[in-house]
């Protein structure tokens, strides 16, 4: 898995290298306008927002289609001394700007405009929707979604016998299906449903009292800032704020922005949320930046994306001995108020498995539930099967059928999630995605790295990084992500990494 640097540089590849590099310059900027929109804007600013956005999305759109770009590429496809070497640099770049500008020049520069404009005014409704739990405020917005949507995907098209969710989803994880996607989840629903059952059964659950403690929000800002920066979030090249639904938004290796969310009883769910973005920040930040911009220096999937997040937030964050360091530094900034808990509470009561309607504050067990709720949901919507009108219906409906629960309000069902306002649908799979590769990569590592998890105890949370940073983060795109599995792994993706990480800790947990 080393990387190759071509010795000598093409002038039809520099060339393109520049295009490309402008065109990121405008995409980033608009990036950095997203970021405001949900952390520092005012609410009266929706309106020229979504115009300056549309201008940035047009420019971009202009810029990463135009003919002078598709004739550099053909050239640099034609050259030997570029194409002759698989594994070069080179022509990885080349393949993979090959497959975005094959797949950007199938949509009209009007419906992107149109896009960018409509997604930072249904954001802004969303967000007033779901303060209102009233889903009839973001009805209208999500049938223009969706009506935008089905356009997009008429425009790139899909495999015979496959549906207008495969176009959008290809954007998100290239080679993704519908149809593959329900293959994996399928067998993993009926395992997870028979883990869950054994674990509801247990007469020895948990403490729930850690998870109830009122804690004041500005102590939990700087023990999660600590953490952060413990398990590798570089400051000097980004920083943390607060927004309604955590995210992260990395404009260069250099400035990478996360958010997080406090609740005055819930210090978990910050923890949790700060740890989970940091995972995607230090994945930002690891990222070549000599190839900043282009292919070789971007993230290669929104799956391999979140399995770095959710690694980080499970694999470390919900360990005995991420608990055993982590406590010192919980009392040093809370006190009497959480001293008497000792590691192995605070170990069990962030593993507590309980079926609820929040997917981000969902425990590893019932999580991908949630994702294969949004899945189902989204498929619908995009076949025509199911009206707007009536998902907050289907969407109870199926937390009943899935979770047994009663969903209460808008907010806490189908208002909760920020993604379709953002225009985005095909995306919700690559959650369990993640988690499956997130299982399968940290197997792999603590086969290579020694006493890796003991490690964590003292602390030690830069041979992971490390390990990571080499392995996934520095390959940018050089791989599609199934290949990519297999090269750091040495096998294809399968759920049992992830069922025998939950089946042997819960089993342990729950005494099953």
């Amino acid at each position: 898995m080393s990387i190759t640097t071509d010795t000598a540089a093409h002038p039809a590849l520099e060339t393109l290298r520049e295009r490309m590099l402008g065109a990121a310059a405008i995409g980033s900027s608009a990036s950095v306008l997203h970021w405001d929109q949900e952390t520092k804007m005012p609410p009266e600013g929706v309106e020229p927002r979504g115009r300056q956005l549309a201008a940035l999305a047009r420019i971009y759109h202009e810029q990463v289609t135009s003919a002078e770009v598709g004739d550099l590429i053909s050239e640099c496809e034609a050259c030997n001394d570029l194409m002759a070497d698989e594994t070069s640099d080179a022509a990885a770049t080349i393949r993979r700007l090959r497959t975005d500008y094959d797949r950007e020049t199938c949509i009209p520069v009007d419906l992107v405009e149109e896009e960018a404009t409509l997604g930072s005014q249904a954001q802004h409704n969303w967000a007033e929707a779901r303060r209102n739990a009233d889903f009839s405020q973001f009805q209208p917005w999500l049938e223009k979604v969706v009506a935008l949507l089905r356009r997009k995907a008429d425009c790139y098209g899909w495999a015979e016998g496959g549906e207008p969710w495969d176009a959008l989803a290809d954007g998100y994880e290239p080679g993704c299906t519908a149809a593959w996607v329900e293959s994996v989840f399928t067998p993993l629903r009926s395992r997870l449903q028979t883990l869950l059952q054994r674990i509801q059964g247990s007469t020895t659950p948990p403490s729930n009292d850690f998870n109830e403690v009122r804690l004041p929000i500005d102590a939990q800002e700087a023990f999660v800032r600590e953490v952060a920066e413990a398990i590798g979030f570089d400051f000097r090249r980004g920083r943390m704020d607060v927004s309604t639904h955590p995210f992260c938004t990395g404009f260069h290796p250099r400035d990478v922005r996360i958010t997080t969310r406090f609740h005055e009883d819930n210090v978990n769910d910050a923890l949790g949320s700060t740890m989970h973005e940091c995972g995607h920040a230090i994945y930002e930040q690891g990222l070549r930046q000599d190839e900043a911009g282009l292919p070789l220096g971007s993230a290669v999937s929104l799956g391999i994306h979140e399995s770095q997040s959710r690694l980080w937030e499970n694999q470390v964050g919900r360990s005995r001995q991420f608990w055993q360091w982590c406590r010192p530094v919980l009392v040093k900034h809370f006190g009497d108020a959480v001293a008497g808990f000792d590691v192995d509470t605070l170990y069990r009561s962030v593993n507590i498995v309980r079926p609820d309607f929040i997917r981000v504050e969902a425990d590893e067990a019932t999580y991908n539930m949630h994702i294969m709720i949004r899945f189902e949901l989204e498929r619908a919507l995009m076949t025509g099967d199911l009206n707007v009108a009536d998902v907050p219906d289907a969407w109870a409906q199926r937390y009943r059928d899935y979770l047994d629960i009663e969903v209460p309000d808008d907010a806490r069902g189908c208002l909760q999630d920020v993604h379709w306002s953002m225009v985005s649908m095909g995306y919700f799979p690559t959650y369990t995605l993640g988690n499956l590769y997130s299982a399968q990569f940290f197997d792999a590592a603590t086969r290579e790295i020694p006493n890796l998890e003991d490690g964590f105890a003292d602390g030690e949370f830069d041979r992971l990084r490390s390990w990571l940073n080499e392995k996934i983060h520095r390959q940018g795109r050089r791989y599609l992500p199934a290949d990519l599995c297999e090269v750091v792994t040495g096998a294809p993706l399968c759920a049992d990494h992830l069922m025998s990480y939950l089946e042997g800790k819960y089993g342990e947990i729950y005494g099953l």
